[in-house]
């Protein structure tokens, strides 16, 4: 499966403005078709061209698996019809003062892990959305779950202060390995640079060679050119 150098707008913080799973990747309209059409064609996905509440942090303010998506309150009746015409999920707005739902639900296809300071009717929300376990965590000792790791259904790769205590429950509630590691030169904050899915990964540009190495062994992934 392919590991993929890619920028977004310049930037290495290719997570800040994309999101995919095993069914879909979500770019912004503005990112050039050509380029997302290929990143489609990398990660064996279909292409959702759409904002989220009219932003393009679609990586930070959404949330999803091959089950359901979670959105920002802020999200545009159009932005979920395109997202509902390329795949059959779940789709719930969150009805709530937060927004980065991305920075706070890190979730594959077995279970997802929360930000523990989400209420408990928030948690069944996404529960019922996602089809999955949802359990409340932390990772390095902080509750921003969804910005300090990347899961995939191969595996996970988060932040390298993670703890023991942290790691297990990971492992537990996504039902995959579990990695530490960084990306974009040293960044500790691994889906702010890092998208995968069982199919394959995409990096930050910015991101070395020892990173790649780490990530591939993380998500069971191999660099382009192997």
């Amino acid at each position: 499966m392919p590991l993929f150098l890619f920028d977004l707008f310049g930037s290495a913080s290719i997570g800040v403005y994309s999101l995919v799973t095993d069914e879909m990747v979500i770019f912004p309209p503005q990112f050039p078709e050509t380029k997302a059409q290929e990143v489609g064609e990398w990660l064996k996905v279909k292409v959702v061209s759409t904002t989220i509440g009219k932003s393009v942090l679609i990586g930070a303010l959404a949330c999803a698996n091959s089950n359901g998506v979670v959105l920002s309150p802020f999200a545009q009746e159009e932005e979920i019809e395109a997202i509902k015409s390329a795949s059959d999920v779940n789709v719930t707005v969150m009805n709530t003062k937060k927004t980065a739902y991305g920075n706070l639900i890190l979730a594959n296809d077995y279970g997802a892990v929360v930000d523990p300071r989400l209420g408990k009717r928030d948690v069944t929300r996404i529960e019922d959305t996602l089809g999955v376990e949802v359990v409340a965590g932390e990772i390095a000792g902080l509750p921003y779950v969804g910005s300090l790791a990347t899961a995939t259904n191969k595996g996970v790769l988060a932040h390298p202060l993670l703890k023991e205590e942290e790691q297990k429950i990971l492992k537990d509630v996504l039902k995959v390995h579990v990695d530490v590691g960084t990306i974009n030169c040293g960044i500790p904050y691994v889906a702010t640079g890092l998208i995968g899915n069982k199919y394959g990964a995409v990096a930050g540009f910015m991101t070395t060679g020892p990173e790649l190495f780490i990530i591939g062994q993380a998500l069971d992934v191999v660099k382009e050119d192997e």
